[in-house]
């Protein structure tokens, strides 16, 4: 009868084991999938910022070559037509 409780406890055990192994494995799994997230979440932030930083360059160019073609308005103007 002993023999019985013991294989019974070992065959227990191993199934236990067996799975907090599973969950290792899928703990693991998780914590790869959210270093990947913060990855891409930094990506993401990396590109935003430049994202931001190109449509600022954009305005300004956008604003220099309003001034510009206003200059070259009023010089038209200035110049006698023929």
């Amino acid at each position: 009868m002993s023999e019985v409780v013991s294989t019974g406890a070992i065959v227990m055990m191993g199934g236990i084991l067996l799975v907090l192994v599973h969950q290792g494995l899928r703990v693991r799994e998780i914590w790869q999938m959210a270093i990947a997230c913060r990855k891409d979440a930094r990506w993401a932030r990396i590109w935003e910022a430049e994202n931001r930083e190109l449509r600022s360059t954009l305005r300004a160019e956008k604003a220099n070559t309003q001034q510009l073609q206003k200059k070259l308005m009023r010089l038209q103007e200035l110049i006698p037509a023929e």
